[in-house]
This record gives structure tokens, sequence and C-alpha cells, in this order.
């Protein structure tokens, strides 16, 4: 990847910036697009001079996604949403990404979608991740699909948002009460940091990859009940969890869209199917990379939910 030009889509998100340090130190040159660019300035002090590069573009004006991709070696879509143009972020942006890379001439393209994705699925994020795929095939056929499961890391709003969740319940003669929705889903958590070089080999691999559907997902399979249960403890919190029956949860997330509520109608639906390895793709192992377990490296920064912080810790430890 030295000194080849590596235009991220999405670049200054919570992925993108991993992705970005990884070319960044393989000597690549980055192109970071983003609605606004200065969001991701952060990055500049991560390269030497001349090595990054932010544009200004939305992926829903495909006039202004051809501009900023013009002239790339490879590209990289990064954008997502939670609601409510699906259609405009997960295909129809995919879409012009990939058509203005396959006229710029960049030699690969990388789409990161989502483990769940699935053109029948109920949810309208999964649905639009399938068709976003699809769109990336039809217009760059040697396209790489990158399909993560749920990404944890320092800066994510998965195991923070659960962990702030239980630090900052209610309490009941000195325990934590939480209820729980779908407790018997599962996932298969996969860091951060084992994603980003994912993204970084599979366009290295070149024609080795092209056209692969890639399935990134961490070394352990755990429930939704498995993970509040290590995250309790993990922040050290003596906590009762309450397991709400479905139609309980239906009535919540149909409340979605109001502000504050705790789950939207679509991430119901999402629930409702597990997020693990399909067994019928390659996964991170093809790539010669060793998934991180979410033991081994989240502690460093739950610390921030326990109650007495690293203190506690280590009076725990000893």
């Amino acid at each position: 990847m030295k000194d080849k030009l590596v235009t991220l889509i999405g670049g200054g998100g919570f992925i993108g910036r991993y992705v970005a340090q990884e070319l960044l130190a393989a000597g690549a040159r980055v192109r970071v697009v983003g609605r606004d660019p200065r969001r991701a300035w952060f990055l500049k002090p991560l390269g030497g001079l001349g090595q990054t590069q932010f544009v200004a573009a939305d992926v829903t004006r495909p006039e202004t996604i051809a501009r900023a991709v013009a002239g790339s070696d490879a590209v990289v879509y990064l954008a997502g949403t939670w609601g409510p143009d699906f259609q405009g972020v997960h295909v129809s942006g995919v879409r012009a990404a990939a058509e203005a890379a396959h006229e710029t001439g960049a030699a690969g393209f990388v789409h990161l979608s989502a483990l769940g994705a699935d053109a029948e699925s109920p949810s309208k994020y999964y649905a639009s991740k399938a068709a976003g795929e699809a769109a990336a095939r039809e217009a760059f056929p040697g396209a790489v699909v990158l399909r993560p499961s749920v990404v944890f890391g320092p800066e994510d709003k998965f195991l923070n948002r659960f962990a702030g969740m239980i630090g900052g319940a209610p309490s009941l003669f000195g325990r934590a009460v939480v209820p729980v929705l779908r407790a018997g889903a599962r996932f298969q958590p996969v860091h951060v940091v084992d994603v980003a070089p994912a993204v970084v080999r599979a366009l290295a691999a070149g024609e080795e990859a092209a056209g692969k559907t890639i399935e990134a997902v961490g070394p352990e399979v755990v429930t939704m009940r498995e993970l509040l249960d290590w995250l309790a403890a993990a922040i050290g919190r003596d906590t009762d969890f309450v397991e709400l029956p479905d139609v309980a949860g239906q009535v919540i997330a149909l409340g979605g869209f109001l502000p504050g509520a705790p789950i939207k109608l679509d991430q119901w639906k999402m629930l409702k199917t597990d997020n693990v390895a399909s067994g019928r793709n390659p996964t991170l192992a093809a790539l010669g990379i060793t998934p991180t377990p979410m033991e081994a490296v989240a502690q460093s920064w739950l610390v921030q939910y326990h109650k007495a912080g690293r203190f506690g810790l280590r009076a725990k430890a000893a």
C-alpha cells in the first residue's frame, strides 16, 4: 500500500479512524471524506507531511462523491446510519462510490457492510446493507465486502452504552436493577483493532481477495445476558437483571422514535436475528488475523464506569 492513494468515505468515524491509522502506518496516502472534514482533523498528526487529505462530500449527493474519489488507487466505503435515510447512505451512496471508483480506475474497493445483511430481513438496516452489497458488486465487480459483527473499542457505542446503563442504573438494597431485552440474542463481538487491518489486508491482497465476502467476528459467541453479566462484573457493580418478555420489548421499541428512547423499532427487529458467523464465508483468519478476546482489552476503557475507578480495580486485584 506504500504511496497508494486510498480514499476513506466516512474515514473520520469510529472504525474509520483505525483504518486510517493502519493505512498511514503502511505508508499509504489517505484521503478522508466526510460531510464536515474538520471533524477528522485529529488524524493529521498521525501522518507525515502531505500524507493526509481531507475532502468535504455527501454520500447522498453522487456528484460530490465523484469529485472526492477522483484519482484514487483504492476506495473504502465506511459510511453508515441508524436511520432514517437507509436508502441514501447504505445503497445509493455505496453505488455512487463504487461507480466513481470504477470510473477513476481504482484497483480496489472495500465496502463495510454488516454481519446480519439480508435482503429478506424485516430490519431496514440489514435489508439496506444487503442492497448496498449488491450495488457495490454491480458497479465494481471485484469489490470486497467486509461484514463485521458488533464492533467494540474505546469509542464504541456498544460496550460503553451498556456499561453506562449498568453503572447509572437505580439501586435497590445496594444492587442495581437493569431490564434486559432479548436476553438470549447471540453476538460475536469483534475488536475494532482487528477490523481495521482486515480492510487494509483486503486491499493489499488485490485479485486474491477480489469479489469475496469476509465475516469479521470475534473469537467468542455471547448472549445478551452473558454480555451484561460480564460488564457488571467488569465495572464492579452488583446487578440484578430483569429479563423482559418479547411483548414488553415490542411495546418499548414502538416508542423508539421518542427522544431518549432505549431502543428503536428497527434495532428491536435486528435483535431477533443472531449476529454470529454464518460458516459460509471466510473470516478474519483468511487474512491472517487472530481476533482479540473482549476480556483482554475492554477493561482498559471500561474503568471509567467503575465507581472507584482504577483504584477500585487495584483493590479488587489485591
